[in-house]
């Protein structure tokens, strides 16, 4: 089982969401990259994001970045040989 690519812009964005506050959105604007507008309108229609071009994180969406926000973390840390 891999990540697809679409997989990995949808995890890149979440990434960009501060949980400190639910407040805290992102706007994709229309320079962003065509495969982070497909990104964020999957986020929307999977009803992480409140808003096809970001918005704020749903319930689900905040648990989902906590989720990818760890999961990055825990893959970033650097392992002794």
């Amino acid at each position: 089982m891999t990540f697809s690519q679409e997989e990995i812009i949808e995890l890149n964005l979440l990434l960009k969401f501060n949980l400190d506050s639910r407040q805290l959105g992102i706007k994709i604007h229309s320079s962003a990259t065509a495969e982070e507008i497909s990104g964020i309108e999957r986020l929307f229609d999977k009803d992480l994001v409140t808003a096809p071009d970001g918005g704020y994180l749903t319930d689900l969406g905040h648990t989902s970045a906590e989720h990818a926000q760890l999961l990055f973390r825990l893959l970033s840390l650097q392992t002794e040989p």
